[in-house]
């Protein structure tokens, strides 16, 4: 697969919650995806967790009807990638395992094809410095799940290039979303933000405050949180939304950004949220 008479032809890098995710949204929008996943048992699964997505989106009418799903290729390999528009790097939240996957695709696609990474606290200027040329390499920070809502996080580094945002920006107009152009830094707008109040929740419910249930109905019917923060820490998932924490502890200082134990806890004993069947919620089972 490649580009297609002049079309969009996605690369999305990692079949976890957001390659998965951003998958879907591409595909229920007409655009090629190209899904690379090392892990064999994951590849095995994106398929039939793609079209799952994509039936919910469309129950909830948050897809457009007049088009055909685009074709979903799923590969182990990075070498399909070659010929792809845009590439997503959708893999764990490690500046090493992101700094490999995006050098690998640097090295496989031609020179105008930016490389996105959807990292949610890695500074962006970090990851160019592992790529051959950092003009090319832009941040994107999709919210869970992207096909639902329409506001991207779009991160331009200190070196990206404007070609690199002129492409993104247009798919983006593809997928019918909405970019919203922020400078460089850990955490950028959202995470910086969210993710250490998120923390804070949980820390309320470490400490016996209150329950999982009280802070979210607080937080949405008294301070207008959409979901509640220990809902959406469900959603981002907890091995996730740890990962991030702790970049940003080590790139700020800021020790309210340090996981806190309970969040530890959950991760050590595999209750990452919606993903896996249970988080601060139970789901019954695993959604993916």
């Amino acid at each position: 697969m490649g580009e297609q008479g002049g079309r969009t032809v996605l690369a999305v890098l990692g079949a976890g919650t957001m390659g998965l995710g951003i998958t879907s949204l591409a595909v229920g929008h007409g655009v090629p995806v190209v899904l690379v996943e090392t892990d064999r048992a994951k590849v095995g699964r994106a398929r039939e967790a793609v079209a799952a997505q994509l039936r919910m989106a469309r129950l909830m009418r948050a897809l457009p009807e007049d088009r055909e799903r685009g074709e979903l290729l799923t590969t182990t390999s990075l070498a399909d990638v070659a010929d792809v528009s845009l590439v997503v790097e959708a893999v764990t939240e490690e500046l090493p395992v992101k700094a490999e996957v995006l050098a690998g695709a640097a090295a496989l696609t031609g020179p105008r094809v930016p490389l996105v990474s959807n990292t949610s606290s890695i500074p962006i200027d970090e990851l160019a410095g592992h790529v051959p040329d950092p003009a090319r390499l832009i941040g994107t920070h999709f919210m869970n799940p992207p096909y639902l809502i329409p506001t991207v996080e779009v991160v331009r580094g200190a070196r990206t290039g404007a070609d690199a945002l002129e492409t993104l920006v247009g798919v983006l107009g593809e997928l019918a979303r909405t970019p919203v152009v922020v400078g460089d830094g850990p955490g950028f707008v959202t995470s910086r933000i969210v993710h250490p109040m998120i923390n804070d929740a949980i820390r309320v419910v470490q400490e016996g405050t209150a329950s999982v249930e009280a802070v979210d109905a607080l937080m949405q019917d008294c301070l207008g949180h959409r979901t509640g923060p220990l809902l959406t820490a469900d959603l981002i998932g907890l091995d996730n939304l740890a990962d991030s924490l702790r970049v940003l502890a080590e790139r700020t200082g800021d020790p309210r950004s340090a996981p806190c134990e309970l969040l530890l806890r959950k991760v050590r004993d595999g209750h990452l949220g919606r993903k896996s069947g249970r988080g601060f919620y139970d789901y019954g089972k695993a959604q993916l």
